[in-house]
């Protein structure tokens, strides 16, 4: 028997591919109960809109990455190297995960500003997140002081940015191009250099 959970799930399951595939505005929800293989009236009891279904998507995985990262984070003590491995936990699984990151930056913009506020709270955690292990770095004296909350936001700019440009025209590829360089310009902008540590590709 299919529980309300399971039912939630297999619904987020399938809007994530529709949503990711069609953008917002094109995705129909005929094609997500269809995909889903529940009843519209199933869809409708957990999502009573297009727009909440496609926030709750884009909430889902703004917190799985997010834990991604805290997790990634979490057996490094040194915070300029928590900082370089945070860049690389981003720029890895977005770039592994094309669906997720046009999900997450591109898909939601014939939304308007409803869309914009979603994406900014998003980024707001991994905002939080940098200027956390900035705060520290600064402190151990690992980084120049710096107005950490103005810093974290340009961070989080940058690999927007780049991101977004690579979705678009599919260079330059974030891992193997963009990610050497975001690392040496960021880290060296806060005075402080990157550790060299091996990569860790996202499962």
């Amino acid at each position: 028997m299919l529980t309300k959970t399971n039912a939630r799930n297999r619904i987020m399951e399938a809007a994530q591919t529709v949503f990711a595939e069609r953008g917002y505005h094109d995705a129909a929800m005929d094609e997500i109960v269809r995909g889903a293989d529940v009843s519209k009236g199933g869809l409708y009891f957990h999502f009573p809109s297009k727009e909440k279904l496609f926030f709750a998507v884009m909430d889902h995985l703004g917190a799985r990455l997010v834990e991604r990262i805290r997790s990634a984070i979490a057996k490094e003590s040194d915070p300029v190297a928590r900082l370089e491995i945070a860049l690389e936990t981003v720029l890895t699984t977005l770039g592994k995960r094309r669906r997720l990151a046009k999900l997450l930056l591109v898909q939601g913009y014939s939304m308007g500003n409803a869309f914009e506020k979603k994406r900014v709270a998003i980024y707001s955690q991994f905002a939080s997140l940098i200027k956390d292990n900035l705060d520290l770095a600064v402190k151990d004296g690992a980084a120049a002081p710096m107005n950490t909350e103005v810093v974290s936001h340009l961070w989080v700019g940058a690999v927007n940015e780049t991101l977004i440009r690579w979705l678009y025209t599919g260079a330059p590829a974030p891992v193997a191009e963009a990610l050497p360089e975001i690392k040496r310009l960021l880290l060296r902008g806060i005075g402080a250099e990157p550790k060299g540590l091996e990569w860790r590709k996202a499962p």
